[in-house]
């Protein structure tokens, strides 16, 4: 299925199921189209990533958020589904949420959408979840990478807690190099409590969240 009849498929559900900004009918909202070509080579945003926990006060384009999206969990090879940042095999445990002043997104790659998942701005309270670091409420939007082990458990057994690892690097990655391709800042962080995190974000059991990267503009940039 190509990428329109997908698209036309998302609409669809939209249609159909009268999507409101609600918790209980989630909305659906499609991305514009990532950009596969940039300004900046590869190796130049390698040589550039550094940590930046400093933000100005100003919220990022849909642009922005659907190329980040992308880059991090996007379909890479729309015939058989694979996507940015390798999966052991293409099961794929991981799903990204977006925190925003806006609410909470959960990025859905088939469609290249955003689907509503709570509707209030949990960034103060996940702030206090990630002991007490500033730049998790400061900037503008948070991407929080949970992990479900259902889906790749069944298949690798014990090592699926390794691979679901190494996948969150792969994805945190991709997402901190565009980062800076955009001439945006990020930081990544890892320091936060697990239980927490995963109440303030209302995750579906057993998802949990494994790592989180806040974004925005900065003057370092």
């Amino acid at each position: 299925m190509n990428r329109r009849l997908l698209r036309i498929f998302g609409l669809l559900i939209m249609v159909v199921s009268g999507c409101g900004y609600s918790e209980e009918t989630p909305h659906r909202d499609l991305l514009p189209r990532p950009r596969q070509r940039g300004s900046v080579s590869l190796e130049e945003t390698i040589g550039a990533r550094r940590s930046v926990r400093t933000f100005v006060d100003s919220p990022l384009t849909r642009q922005e958020i659907a190329q980040l999206c992308w880059a991090a969990q996007g379909i890479t090879d729309e015939r058989r589904g694979f996507r940015a940042a390798p999966s052991a095999g293409a099961t794929f445990p991981l799903t990204l949420y977006v925190a925003t002043a806006e609410g909470v997104f959960r990025y859905q790659p088939v469609t290249h959408g955003l689907e509503r998942h709570l509707v209030e701005d949990i960034r103060p309270a996940l702030r206090r979840a990630a002991l007490d670091q500033p730049w998790v409420e400061r900037a503008p939007a948070v991407f929080v990478f949970a992990a479900d082990s259902r889906r790749i458990a069944p298949r690798y057994g014990e090592r699926a807690e390794r691979y679901i690892a190494m996948e969150i690097g792969h994805a945190a990655q991709n997402l901190l190099l565009q980062a800076v391709a955009l001439k945006l800042g990020a930081v990544p962080v890892g320091a936060f409590d697990d239980d927490d995190v995963s109440r303030v974000l209302r995750l579906p059991a057993p998802e949990r969240a494994l790592y989180i990267v806040p974004v925005g503009r900065t003057l370092e940039r």
